[in-house]
């Protein structure tokens, strides 16, 4: 039974006196990066991927402020690869409406090459078969891109020889 008088629309209370109402879950504010996501973001928009190195020669991508382990303050940057290898991945078969594809895709955690962590980000494949954990992929770059994650459209497999 649906109480359209209770608060609005979509409101409702069930014979057992259990209530339901809809939600939206929304983060109607800006915020700001500060200056280690900044660099990254930026650096991003360029087409370039800057990351952060510890002490014991951890690559950090994307760029951490501080070591996890140590607690080390990350202030040493380096460029690293536009490409690199999924070390793991999962099917997205029913995409919502902020997922990156309308279609079922790929997520993957990628290690670019030159670093020592992996990053998260879709994969353009159209059907499970073409992914695999090992695969070559790179970054598909955004045209015109704005400083943040955007400025990858996503990963694609990179592909020699005709074959991926």
């Amino acid at each position: 039974m649906t109480d359209e008088t209770a608060d609005g629309p979509g409101y409702a209370i069930a014979e057992d006196g259990s209530f339901t109402a809809p939600l939206t879950l929304a983060y109607p504010y800006a915020r700001t990066v500060g200056p280690t996501y900044g660099t990254f973001l930026t650096g991003l928009a360029a087409g370039k991927v800057h990351a952060t190195v510890s002490a014991d020669g951890t690559v950090f991508v994307p760029p951490a402020e501080f070591h996890a382990s140590t607690g080390e303050a990350l202030t040493q940057w380096v460029e690293v690869a536009s490409e690199g290898e999924v070390v793991s991945w999962s099917w997205e078969s029913a995409p919502g409406n902020a997922q990156p594809f309308d279609r079922p895709f790929a997520w993957v955690l990628v290690c670019l090459d030159g670093a020592g962590t992996s990053m998260l980000h879709a994969l353009d494949v159209t059907d499970p078969s073409e992914v695999r954990t090992g695969m070559r992929v790179r970054v598909r770059w955004a045209a015109d891109a704005e400083p943040g994650i955007g400025a990858i459209t996503c990963f694609e497999p990179v592909t020699t020889g005709g074959a991926s």
